[in-house]
């Protein structure tokens, strides 16, 4: 489905705003909005454009630069922090080669930090896109990376 059409598909009021910024990152292949795109959303919400780069920057969910298939969001909450994310991300850089904020050259991962995922039963915990996996360890970190892996691989 291409930008427009996604657009159209919403009605031109400005509480529609957040579910186009989500529906416009969600299918780009790199995860991110695009000016083009904030352009077009404030075009059809009749909107000023820097209110829509407010929001798109405002919330850690959205991205202005483009990111891998699957982002890792590592949650930062106390509880997390008490149970070791930081070794959490740790452990990722170590495997991807990549820091938080950063893409793996393949675009495959980004990896960033939560503030709270909300998740705290199963601290640490991330989400991989839309997906939760909690109570990590470096072990459970390298099979769910490769799990991701042999999907993208499947999918060719």
């Amino acid at each position: 489905m291409d930008q427009q059409e996604i657009i159209s598909g919403f009605r031109a009021e400005k509480a529609n705003l957040l579910p186009i910024l989500h529906a416009l990152q969600d299918n780009h292949p790199q995860n991110y909005l695009t000016e083009e795109s904030l352009k077009a959303v404030a075009r059809h919400l009749r909107i000023n454009l820097s209110w829509v780069y407010g929001v798109a920057g405002y919330y850690s969910m959205f991205s202005l630069k483009p990111r891998g298939r699957y982002i890792i969001r590592v949650c930062n909450s106390p509880v997390c922090n008490m149970l070791d994310s930081s070794g959490i991300i740790d452990v990722l850089s170590g495997i991807l080669g990549i820091g938080k904020g950063e893409t793996t050259p393949d675009g495959l991962f980004t990896v960033e930090e939560a503030e709270c995922l909300g998740i705290c039963d199963v601290a640490p915990a991330m989400m991989v896109n839309r997906t939760v996996y909690g109570k990590l360890t470096h072990e459970s970190l390298k099979v769910i990376l490769d799990e991701l892996r042999i999907m993208k691989n499947e999918e060719k």
